[in-house]
């Protein structure tokens, strides 16, 4: 491909993301976008090290957001120890930054938040605390783990959380100890109840670390869990960790992603890996009222880029999936 044919590509990426804005929702729609697994440890490290941006493809598309959000796949320190398991993901506080200029909030209830121990998560939450950044499914205790993050937006008050279910379960938060939300359905149930009943929310999204790793279809446990949080009042959920995209579906109108995959990841192993989604939920007062995928391809070195191919979207009313091009309303 030549440098005319290169430029040319770009152009049509940029004009796509730029066309997905100017849909012609009401006034008191809330666009949130999510992006699958971020992992600031290693090149995306280096590149924001050396002033540069590696969220920088998608910066039309998220400043395009009312709420913006990521899967923080790494503890962003500079205290503990690295546990003992075949990797660990520490970033340093130079990417917090970067992080705040497209991101309001990130999901910490996965299995790498953990990675250098307790005293290094609780570092990174006084850090994320004084970047102003948001952040759900983690805390300094259990209760406070559990605790929705509320974000209201054009008078939608919209609960998020976050949970893990993938070992080990010791990052998992105690009474008085920093860590993590792992999920029980017991408790994820009364969590999504309680973001109504005592929070006031509108609408409850969670957030799921869950399934396994290069499974292109959900498995019954996520399945099953699915159904259990739409049941107790979730208006969609999204999932990530198998580092592949999985299937959608959508449960009694609620739209299900059981996994968006990969968006900064240097540690891919295969192609699939290095295709994932972001996921943009078009909310009112009823719940989803549109979604839509934007397809990130990453590079060897973890880096996304928009990709303008064909992929999952769907409206209230649809009881499946279907496919948009880049731009198209669903």
């Amino acid at each position: 491909m030549n440098r005319l044919q290169i430029a040319t590509r770009r152009a049509i990426i940029a004009v796509a993301l730029v066309s997905a804005a100017p849909w012609a929702f009401a006034a008191d729609t809330v666009r949130l976008l999510f992006a699958g697994d971020v992992v600031l440890d290693d090149t995306a490290g280096a590149m924001i090290a050396r002033g540069e941006d590696p969220f920088k493809g998608f910066a039309p598309l998220f400043a395009q957001g009312d709420i913006r959000l990521a899967n923080l796949e790494c503890v962003v320190a500079t205290t503990g120890s690295a546990g003992d398991k075949n990797y660990t993901f520490r970033a340093h506080p130079r990417v917090l930054p970067v992080l705040k200029r497209h991101f309001d909030a990130l999901a910490l209830a996965n299995n790498h938040s953990g990675d250098y121990g307790r005293e290094a998560f609780a570092e990174m939450l006084g850090l994320l605390q004084g970047a102003g950044i948001a952040q759900f499914g983690g805390g300094h205790s259990l209760s406070e783990a559990h605790t929705p993050l509320i974000v209201e937006r054009k008078g939608l008050r919209i609960a998020l959380l976050s949970y893990n279910e993938f070992m080990p379960r010791s990052f998992e938060a105690d009474s008085h100890a920093p860590g993590i939300a792992w999920s029980e359905d017991e408790r994820v149930v009364a969590d999504i109840r309680a973001a109504r009943t005592v929070h006031r929310a509108d609408l409850v999204i969670p957030v799921m670390h869950w399934g396994w790793e290069n499974e292109p279809l959900a498995n019954a446990r996520q399945r099953q869990l699915a159904r259990t949080l739409v049941a107790a009042g979730a208006d969609a959920v999204i999932g990530g960790h198998p580092h592949v995209r999985q299937d959608i579906e959508i449960i009694n109108g609620k739209p299900v992603i059981y996994s968006v995959g990969n968006f900064v990841m240097k540690e891919s192993d295969n192609a699939e890996q290095r295709l994932g989604w972001v996921l943009e939920l078009n909310l009112d007062k009823s719940g989803v009222r549109t979604w839509r995928t934007h397809t990130a391809s990453l590079d060897l070195e973890g880096i996304p880029t928009p990709q303008a191919i064909p992929s999952p979207c769907g409206r209230r009313g649809q009881n499946t999936p279907q496919s948009c091009e880049p731009g198209q309303q669903p």
